[in-house]
């Protein structure tokens, strides 16, 4: 210890001397400070021994590759207002004590997948204040340590699948005061340590319940200030939540069993939202407190079945009576049953219709029997059994609310004067046909939900005059093939869901137009064929989900032209074997592989031929394989399920029990066979201790490269001529 603090005297007084013209160093702490001083690089003689950096208020613009290999023992690094644009794959290489990295107050855009490679100990990232539009999958991956992500104020639209994985430790995500509209259902898989979500202050229109419900542990959600209507069944599936932050939306309506999968919820802030009243919250159980501080509540008999769920159950509740007058003012707390009355008979309406008649009925427009927000700029007419759509929404309105009604059909110029509309919501309506024109003067509708229709086809001209389209959601229809043409008018598509329709091949020309197309969602059809040049025009596409088909193969030749390809789903479609270089035209850029559930009996040797550290997330779960090919060159994976595979635990499978060992993932592999095994861990069975070089490799941990084990092929061959081969192969 002695000579460590001599070294560290000398290599300090060295340090001192060379402390840069624009800084202070303070060499007893190893803290230096380059505030202000414009410098548009960053400092070359910078002290070896620094721990924390301060470079806010500078003007670096790029933060090249390895800019801070001269300082790696730095723990802290303060980079805000440093007009950062752009982070350089393996910008921060080197730093791998880092522990805080503050680039706050910046104009980043993009977070690209090695960004911020080589910062295995990072603890906080702080990114608020950026302009980051989109984050790449994987831009997280080597933060295995990360426990605060602060991506406040940031111009997020979209969040998709997988796009946090490698956060295995997260345990607060901090997304506020973005314009997030969509997340994708799988946004938040991977994230097993996260405790607290923050998605206040963004754009969300509905509460994403299948995206929550992947965080088994989170005990804190905040969703305040969305445009959010209504919480509708079982919307909240959170095992551990217990404080649920619903304040300054726009909720007009809460269904009885909103928060029923729910059942750790303690805390429940509906504060400043249009509620007029709220049923009793069946299965929310230890509920203790329940905020609706100004909320428009109407204490008439409507309101006796919660005021009277309320005493029952014990939960205090904060709110004060805004009708009818004589009870104006009366907290929640001091009312008794008698005192909740009506003066006559009337129908037991949604709280959804009386919360908003008092703006119907001021000084802006609105068609009768409907509710217009202009707080919000929204529009809506959900469930009241309309047979023709409406007229005479506000010019501004940007979300119009047209759920559950019986329309039929959508005509020519449906939507008249409504020019600023952005969302469209067209699901539940029994709509058979949308009229040529019938979108015509929507020119900024960005989403379009058509949802849960009839729709059987559709025209080429039925998106014209809608060109900012972007996100159209046609599932649960009634199309036997793609709608081809239709996506000639619409540039803009990133979006496109058909799931759950009938189509049963995609041919070619099915697509044209659609060369901006990212994401295309087709499970729960009936696809059995995918033609070569099928997925031709859309050359952009990054995710392909064709989960639930009934697919036979792998639609290897249909994968040619999608450079971009990340994600690929083909569980639960009927393959029983992945052949030889199935994925090779995609090999460059996939990242996640879902092959789950699917029966699969057999993967070629070959099968995972050009895949390599790109692959991020694997899923093999719930097959009949008994063994599964090299993939000792998967080094980047952070994901691999082998849950429910009948592995045979014998010598053969050794190479992949030491290499499942080199993961530290958990994989959930399990032995199948032998008898003596079954049931157990693939890790803890005993079975491979006989193996021959068994004990070498276990001595120090289990190292497929050193290995010399070896294995035959995994399928059995009747000639055993062929040399045997060990699990990590040579490139060839």
């Amino acid at each position: 210890g002695f000579l460590l603090l001599v070294a560290a005297l000398a290599l300090g007084g060295t340090a001192a001397a060379r402390c840069p013209a624009a800084c202070v160093c303070d060499n007893l702490h190893a803290h230096v400070l380059c505030l202000n001083e414009n410098l548009t690089a960053v400092p070359g003689t910078i002290p070896q021994l620094t721990k924390k950096l301060d470079l806010r208020g500078n003007s670096f613009t790029v933060i090249p590759v390895g800019a801070f290999l001269a300082t790696p023992y730095l723990t802290h690094l303060d980079l805000q207002r440093c007009k950062v644009e752009r982070l350089e794959e393996g910008a921060f290489r080197g730093l791998g004590r880092l522990v805080y990295l503050n680039l706050a107050s910046n104009s980043i855009a993009l977070l690209y997948q090695e960004s911020l490679d080589g910062l295995s100990s990072l603890q906080q990232l702080i990114l608020e204040g950026n302009h980051i539009e989109e984050i790449q999958p994987g831009a997280f991956g080597h933060l295995g340590s990360l426990t605060v992500l602060d991506l406040r104020a940031n111009a997020l639209v979209y969040l998709p699948d997988m796009v946090f994985q490698g956060l295995q430790v997260l345990r607060w995500l901090r997304l506020s005061h973005n314009a997030l509209h969509v997340l994708g259902s799988e946004a938040f898989a991977a994230l097993p340590a996260l405790r607290r979500l923050s998605l206040d202050h963004n754009e969300l229109q509905a509460l994403p319940g299948e995206a929550l419900a992947r965080l088994d542990g989170a005990t804190r959600l905040d969703l305040g200030h969305n445009p959010i209507t209504y919480v509708a069944e079982e919307a909240l599936a959170m095992a551990s939540l217990k404080h649920l932050f619903l304040d300054h939306a726009a909720l007009q309506d809460v269904a009885p069993d909103a928060f029923a999968r729910s059942p750790q919820l303690r805390t429940l802030d509906l504060r400043e939202n249009q509620l007029r009243g709220l049923p009793p919250l069946a299965g929310a159980a230890g509920l203790a407190r329940v905020s609706l501080a100004g909320n428009p509540l109407l204490c008439s008999c409507l309101l006796r079945p919660f005021h009277n769920w309320l005493v029952r159950a014990r939960v205090q509740a904060e709110g004060v009576c805004a009708a009818p007058p004589a009870l104006r003012g009366r907290p929640l707390d001091s009312l008794r049953p008698p005192e909740m009355r009506c003066s006559r008979p009337r129908l037991p309406l949604s709280p959804a219709a009386p919360s908003e008649q008092p703006r119907a009925a001021g000084s802006r427009q609105c068609p009768q029997g409907c509710a217009c927000s202009p707080d919000f700029r929204h529009g809506s007419c959900e469930n009241r059994d309309l047979r023709e759509i409406p007229r005479g929404f506000p010019g501004d309105t940007r979300l119009l609310d047209l759920r559950r009604n019986a329309f039929g059909t959508v005509p020519p110029g449906a939507f008249p004067g409504l020019k600023e509309l952005v969302s469209l919501h067209l699901q539940s309506c029994s709509i058979r046909a949308l009229r040529p024109g019938a979108l015509r003067g929507l020119e900024s509708l960005v989403y379009l939900y058509l949802t849960d229709n009839r729709l059987s086809t559709l025209a080429a001209t039925a998106f014209e005059g809608a060109p900012q389209l972007a996100y159209l959601d046609l599932d649960r229809n009634a199309f036997a093939r793609l709608p081809a043409g239709a996506f000639q008018l619409l540039p803009n598509l990133i979006s496109l869901h058909l799931q759950h329709n009938a189509i049963g091949e995609l041919a070619e020309g099915d697509l044209a137009g659609a060369g901006g197309l990212r994401w295309l969602y087709l499970a729960g059809n009936a696809i059995r064929r995918i033609a070569p040049a099928a997925l031709a025009p859309a050359k952009m596409l990054e995710k392909l989900h064709l989960e639930g088909n009934r697919l036979a193969e792998v639609p290897t030749a249909a994968l040619w032209g999608l450079p971009a390809l990340s994600e690929l789903k083909l569980s639960r479609n009927p393959i029983k074997c992945v052949g030889d270089n199935a994925f090779l035209p995609v090999a460059s850029s996939l990242q996640h592989l879902y092959l789950d559930n699917m029966g699969l009996e057999r993967i070629s040797p070959g099968a995972f031929a050009g895949l390599g550290p790109k692959i991020r997330s694997l899923y093999l779960e719930s097959n009949k394989m008994n063994n599964i090919p090299d993939m000792s060159n998967f080094t980047g994976l952070e994901i691999l399920n082998l849950r429910d595979v009948p592995f045979r635990c014998d010598c053969q499978l050794l190479p992949l029990r030491r290499w499942i060992d080199k993961l530290n993932l958990r994989v959930g592999a399990t032995c199948g066979s032998p008898a003596e095994a079954r049931g157990l861990k693939v890790k803890l069975s005993t079975t491979f201790q006989t193996c021959p070089g068994w004990g070498r490799g276990e001595a120090r941990g289990a190292n497929p490269d050193k290995t010399k084990a070896t294995r035959k092929p995994s399928k059995k061959k009747r000639s055993g001529k062929s040399p045997a081969r060990g699990f990590k192969k040579s490139r060839a």
